[in-house]
């Protein structure tokens, strides 16, 4: 099942009919297109019709807004980072390691869809903005992969113990902040890679036994 089956095979919320209709499926690769051209806000429910030969009415049997066929879209974005995360997860590697590698992945991806796709990082920038259920499903999911990360260094008996573990795993939320968030990467573009490394450093050092 490739990547955009995934996305297409759960039902977020605004969405209408079903999941595996292949008219909604049509609707998603034209917005995703639309949306990479010409940005979020200037693509209209009426050119997404438009592009895939159906009336805006029947778009609506399927989505009841943008925001809704945004929110996959948004998915879509974050499943792409949650593929090299899981990847970096399953790894035969320590903890810190994983934790590293984690903070070096979400600024490098978060950097090269800056550079090469503007319109879907604006897209992501606005789901966090304005709460999106995608933007909180992802940072659902990244919390519980850092959670299951600190647990695993503590096992290995490589990180400290002491700290509650929600305690510990906000403050690593907190610190991925200027690396993940896309409005704050913005503002470090040209120092990104060595921010994540040092970042990294600073908060597997605090966990250091």
């Amino acid at each position: 099942m490739t990547q955009m089956e995934k996305i297409m095979s759960k039902k977020l919320p605004g969405q209408r009919g079903p999941v595996d209709h292949e008219r909604r499926g049509q609707i998603i690769a034209a917005a995703y297109e639309h949306f990479r051209l010409y940005g979020y806000k200037k693509t209209t429910v009426a050119d997404m019709a438009k592009a895939i030969g159906l009336s805006t009415a029947y778009l609506y049997k399927f989505f009841e807004s943008k925001k809704a066929i945004g929110e996959e879209i948004c998915a879509l974005c974050h499943n792409k980072l949650l593929i090299d995360i899981k990847t970096i997860v399953k790894e035969n590697a320590l903890a810190p390691e994983k934790l590293r590698k984690i903070f070096q992945s979400l600024a490098q991806n978060g950097a090269k869809l800056f550079f090469h796709n503007r319109k879907m990082h604006d897209i992501v920038a606005s789901a966090i903005e304005e709460k999106w259920h995608a933007a909180i499903a992802f940072d659902q999911e990244l919390n519980s992969i850092i959670h299951s990360i600190i647990l695993e260094g503590r096992e290995q008996g490589v990180f400290e113990r002491k700290t509650p573990i929600d305690e510990t795993c906000r403050a690593v939320a907190l610190a991925l902040q200027p690396i993940r968030h896309p409005i704050l990467l913005e503002y470090n573009l040209e120092t990104i890679d060595n921010d994540a490394t040092m970042l990294a450093n600073l908060v597997l050092r605090s966990f250091a036994p």
